[in-house]
């Protein structure tokens, strides 16, 4: 009876009599370098992922920064007098504008038809572009139009 038990429990662990021994130093090397490889491909994947959030963060900071700086230029009364391009009114608050980006407006006449307005008279249309640059760079050229209501 005993004979049995001892039987089967070297028969649960008995694979080396039949000639396996177990892995060799090369299996083991080769799973280490599979496993490396999947985890190299991981780890680059969220670094790329990464960079693209933080691409993704800058570039909707430019987009907001310079619909803002439009909005409050439209909301400001209309300005006939463009020798002063542009007024420094017109700029959003220095507070409102982060850390290394800068904002450049210009605004020209046009006639009714859209065409640049050589000559000084005012027909009430203005072209506003607004340039966000973020660390030197421009970034962002938004253009809008101004109307004398």
């Amino acid at each position: 009876m005993f004979s049995n038990r001892r039987n089967l429990a070297v028969g649960a662990f008995g694979a080396s009599r039949r000639g396996e021994r177990g892995f060799t130093l090369i299996e083991i090397l080769v799973a280490l370098a599979i496993l490396a490889a999947v985890a190299v491909v991981f780890l680059l994947g969220l670094s790329t992922s990464s960079r693209a959030a933080i691409a993704s963060r800058q570039s909707v900071a430019v987009d907001s920064l310079a619909k803002s700086q439009m909005e409050f230029i439209k909301a400001q009364p209309y300005d006939a007098d463009l020798d002063h391009n542009p007024p420094q009114y017109l700029m959003l608050p220095a507070d409102q504008i982060p850390d290394g980006y800068a904002i450049n407006i210009s605004a020209e006449r046009l006639n009714p038809d859209g065409a640049a307005d050589p000559t000084d008279d005012d027909d009430g249309l203005q072209k506003i572009t607004v340039t966000v640059s973020h660390n030197g760079e421009v970034a962002s050229t938004l253009i809008g139009y101004k109307v004398n209501r």
